[in-house]
Formats: structure tokens, C-alpha cells, sequence
């Protein structure tokens, strides 16, 4: 596996032509922890869905979410849930959290050709967490579960309907992610890939099948520091 911050040269990324974002944990840091707020908010709807207690509710949650790539999948396979009243529950947050990133804004906006936000989250939560960070209008457009149909990373098909939604040509396309198993079909789909991975996890908590394992032949790049990385891959 790649080396922590295995920056690169520029004529690495000379023919990427489409730059492919996840918004979690990878447009802004682990240590922000934006996520913990959406976590309690989904242990909350399971928990009022299934009558639970919010210990047994979490459990199930994360099963859920370890099983079909999203805790929403598992709901809607298992018990046939609404998405659209799970996802505004579940994204009923606090965005006070992030702040503006000039200098992520200034290397997003550098990049050649198109910038997508792929995520299994809504647009509605991407565009306010790309607002707050001041990087919203750098991006072309914003795949989310919805357009997906509500089948989530790391699904191939949701890969396929993304690149040929946006007639992406994966062999000229860099995916940038915080999960490994998210990195398995664009790389196999000929994209460049890169792992954002926590610099200071403070009280995050990252589960053990997050993390890459030591020789991931899905990630050809690891970093904690993603502007650094874009401006490398600039020549900047």
C-alpha cells in the first residue's frame, strides 16, 4: 500500500480529465466529525422505527450500513422505509462546524476540466457542507443516493450510472475517497485512486473495516492532507 502523503508528481495526473470527490470525511477532515451528528440522527430513526432501545438500535444500524453500504439500504431491503423521510431526519444537522477552506476552494477551482461531489448522501446535504466550506461553485455537478436510486457506493452499478450520467471516461478520472472498499471498482474501472485518511482522530472512531489494510491494491495514493495533494498533482 501506498505510503501516508505519497504525494505526486503533476505528470501523474496530466490526462485527468474528471475529478471525482467524496464529501464525508474527504472534502473536509476526519476530526471535524460532521458525520457523528448524522450517526445519532440515524440510531434516533431506527430506533423510533423499529421500537428499540438506542444501544440495540445502533447495533442493528451499523449492520445495516456494514451489510449494504448504507444504513438507508438496509432499511428499505429489510423493512421497506421511506427514503425521503430517513434522509431528512438524517440529515437535519448543524453545519456551523465546517468552515470556509479558501486555500481547498483555490485548488478544487485549478483543476483541469470537470469536478463532481459523488456521495451517498443527498445533494441537499453536499451542497450545504460544500457552501459552509466556501468550495460549492468549483464543482460541475453532485451525484447523490437519490440519483443512484437509493444503491450505494461501493455498488458497481452506482459507479456505472455516474460515469455514464456525466460521460465520464474512467481511464482519464482520479476518485478521491475515505473509504477503501469505496476505491475497489474505480480502480478496477481504470480510475486513479486516493485514500484521505485521518490526521488527528481526537474522539473519532474509525471501525477496523474502514481502514485500508497494509497492501490495498485499490488505492494508489494516501493522504491526510487533501489540498496539499491537489496542488501537488498541479505542479503547484
Amino acid at each position: 500500500m501506498p505510503q501516508l502523503n505519497n504525494m505526486p508528481d503533476a505528470k501523474d495526473f496530466a490526462d485527468i480529465r474528471d475529478w471525482v470527490f467524496d464529501l464525508d470525511n474527504t472534502l473536509y477532515p476526519h476530526h471535524i466529525n460532521l458525520f457523528s451528528q448524522i450517526d445519532r440522527n440515524m440510531t434516533a430513526f431506527v430506533a423510533e422505527l423499529l421500537q428499540m432501545e438506542p444501544a440495540e438500535a445502533r447495533l442493528l444500524q451499523k449492520r445495516y450500513y456494514h451489510e449494504h453500504g448504507t444504513t438507508l439500504r438496509g432499511l428499505m431491503v429489510h423493512h421497506e422505509v421511506d427514503p425521503n423521510a430517513f434522509l431528512e431526519q438524517a440529515h437535519a444537522i448543524d453545519y456551523s462546524t465546517l468552515l470556509p477552506h479558501p486555500e481547498l476552494g483555490d485548488a478544487i477551482k485549478a483543476l483541469p476540466g470537470r469536478k463532481f461531489i459523488f456521495t451517498n448522501g443527498t445533494v441537499a446535504h453536499a451542497q450545504a457542507a460544500a457552501r459552509a466550506l466556501g468550495i460549492l461553485d468549483h464543482f460541475d455537478d453532485i451525484f447523490d443516493i437519490v440519483a443512484a436510486e437509493y444503491v450505494p457506493k461501493p455498488a458497481g452499478a452506482t459507479y456505472d450510472k455516474f460515469a455514464s450520467l456525466n460521460r465520464v471516461d474512467t481511464r482519464n478520472a482520479v476518485m478521491f475517497e475515505d473509504l477503501p472498499r469505496n476505491l475497489e471498482v474505480p480502480r478496477a474501472l481504470g480510475m486513479k485512486t486516493v485514500l484521505l485518511v485521518p490526521r488527528n482522530l481526537g474522539d473519532f472512531v474509525i471501525e477496523r473495516w474502514e481502514q485500508a489494510e497494509d497492501a490495498d491494491p485499490n488505492v494508489d495514493y494516501m493522504t491526510d492532507d487533501l489540498t496539499s495533494f491537489l496542488r501537488s498533482a498541479l505542479g503547484s
